[in-house]
């Protein structure tokens, strides 16, 4: 139990470094920021207990808050995002699949997972940039924003499941 703490502590640690220091810093057009700091409430096995998903969502969130200075704006995405992701890993998760599962191109299959990480990535993202702009005033600029970020943070997700995948076969 304390390994796992200690392994959740510091994907979450290391991602928010990664927002912090790498990704806050890549505005492409104007519009595009990624948000990779959400793959770590995809990372959250299948038994993971409601409470437990909802603490972490909000502690990274929270942690990247402070570090991103957005009061709020990550840990309310977050925790909707890890109030979410159980219930959708049950459904997506193949039915022979383990109560311990982690989320994975080998233990999901490629497309399970895609759909998994897409709908996750996605649910965030809407959240993070509605809370955000706190206004539809500048809608345009506001869907832009959510869906250029979106399939960025989306696409960074498949990246790190990749290496990931390949430093756990």
């Amino acid at each position: 139990m304390l390994l796992t703490f200690l392994q959740r502590f510091l994907w979450m640690v290391v991602l928010v470094a990664a927002q912090m220091l790498v990704f806050n810093h890549i505005h492409l057009f104007g519009y595009v920021t990624p948000l990779p700091y959400v793959y770590m409430v995809l990372l959250l096995p299948m038994g993971t207990e409601r409470w437990e998903a909802l603490l972490w969502g909000f502690a990274c969130g929270l942690l990247a808050d402070i570090t991103m200075s957005t009061p709020g704006v990550g840990a309310c995405a977050l925790t909707l995002t890890a109030f979410i992701q159980p219930v959708l890993l049950t459904m997506m998760a193949p039915k022979d699949a383990v109560e311990d599962m982690r989320p994975g191109y080998a233990t999901m299959g490629f497309w399970s997972y895609v759909h998994y990480a897409g709908l996750l990535t996605l649910l965030f993202s809407l959240v993070y940039f509605i809370v955000l702009a706190f206004s539809f005033h500048h809608f345009t600029d506001l869907v832009i924003s959510f869906l250029s970020s979106w399939l960025l943070t989306f696409i960074l997700c498949l990246i790190f499941q990749g290496f990931s995948k390949k430093h756990h076969d």
